[in-house]
């Protein structure tokens, strides 16, 4: 992969990435996707941001290969801290990192937001604590997608600041609101799967010699009670 040949994961992250926004992408490891976005003149501004030394340096050697220093930025910063007010940031990438780690960052940066960013979030696990953070931080899930790559789920999420509360049920702080309405192949097999996986630890406890833990088992049942209503 690289930045002529992005993964679908990525041109999809890129796809709801708004037309002439000024980006910072988050974690941007060999700076792919602002350099794609930039080729593609979708975007006027990039920072492409590292926590690491390492990755920062493969993001400035591919920015420089594409004769693009002058319109990408490499900044090496925790999350967030990497934007600065007068760069007039508008949206904000982060993709690839688990849920939980995604929210730490935004938590962890939010004095660095202006609030006017479009979110593009593509967390590989944990999305119901991430969309819980937006809800409880004045987020509105704008649009969502599901799809499937080299045999992993990834979900994106979509998210603006309101100047009103954001209430989400369970449901759909669980399998996303946009999510549910599309109800898509990939949705319906991602679900599908888990309910084999919980099947199967259930299995294994039932099998296990060991006292069973009763409200475990009971509590997996509700789960998957939870997701077949769903589908």
């Amino acid at each position: 992969m690289d930045a002529n040949n992005l993964s679908q994961r990525l041109k999809t992250v890129a796809d709801f990435v708004p037309k002439n926004s000024r980006v910072a992408d988050i974690g941007s490891d060999h700076a792919y996707l602002p350099v794609y976005l930039m080729k593609q003149n979708q975007i006027e501004f990039g920072i492409a941001s590292e926590v690491a030394k390492g990755p920062l340096e493969n993001a400035k050697q591919e920015i420089l290969s594409e004769g693009l220093s002058d319109k990408i930025d490499t900044r090496l910063a925790d999350g967030l801290l990497s934007i600065n007010k007068e760069d007039n940031i508008n949206c904000v990438t982060i993709a690839g990192m688990g849920g939980t780690l995604i929210r730490q960052i935004l938590d962890n940066g939010k004095n660095h937001l202006n609030g006017n960013e479009v979110l593009v979030l593509q967390p590989n696990v944990g999305e119901n604590r991430l969309r819980t953070w937006l809800m409880n931080n004045h987020y509105e899930i704008k649009d969502e997608t599901i799809l499937r790559e080299d045999g992993h789920t990834y979900e994106i999420i979509v998210a603006e600041k309101v100047n009103h509360d954001v209430k989400y049920s369970e449901q759909e702080l669980q399998f996303g609101p946009f999510l549910l309405k599309q109800h898509s192949e990939v949705f319906v097999e991602k679900w599908q799967n888990e309910i084999n996986r919980i099947e199967m630890v259930i299995d294994q406890m039932n099998q296990a010699k060991k006292e069973k833990p009763i409200e475990k088992i009971q509590k997996m049942k509700d789960d998957i009670n939870s997701i077949k209503e769903v589908l």
